[in-house]
């Protein structure tokens, strides 16, 4: 190769086996996430779940940050798991923070991000998106109710 040339062009099969790899290797992890959904679905019920998220758009917006901040995972499972929420009652409000939350915040990680990066970077970088997480929830609630959605 020629410096300053682009790189070879991988060929369609090459890309469409690599993406083949590439679901193989989530399908573990999203196949026990589906179980422990329905494991979850059948040890609380609906609702438990929705007496939990009221409806009331800022307590449950919170709610649903603080959990996702707890719970903190990879984004293909809160997508699984905030299906369900959906589908049991819970607003979108709670939803989207979840999501958020779950995918940005890591309280679970926060000893080891303190030691990599710094005690105070890691608490700042995990404040703000805590924060963050509430006004995406929001304004995503927000947007949907606009466009003529259910919040």
């Amino acid at each position: 190769m020629k410096r300053g040339s682009p790189p070879p062009r991988p060929t369609l099969t090459q890309a469409t086996r690599k993406a083949g790899r590439q679901l193989l290797s989530v399908l573990p992890i999203l196949t026990g996430v589906i179980l422990l959904v329905g494991l979850l679905r059948v040890a609380v019920p609906a609702s438990t779940i929705k007496a939990i998220f009221s409806g009331a758009m800022v307590r449950d917006t919170v709610f649903g940050s603080l959990l996702g901040s707890v719970l903190a995972g990879n984004p293909i499972n809160s997508y699984v798991i905030g299906s369900q929420l959906l589908e049991d009652g819970v607003s979108l409000y709670a939803v989207g923070a979840f999501v958020v939350a779950w995918v940005t915040v890591g309280m679970v990680q926060l000893p080891a991000e303190s030691i990599a990066l710094g005690r105070r970077f890691a608490l700042y970088r995990n404040g703000l998106a805590f924060v963050i997480s509430i006004l995406i929830a929001l304004i995503t609630a927000s947007v949907v109710a606009l466009l003529g959605g259910t919040p």
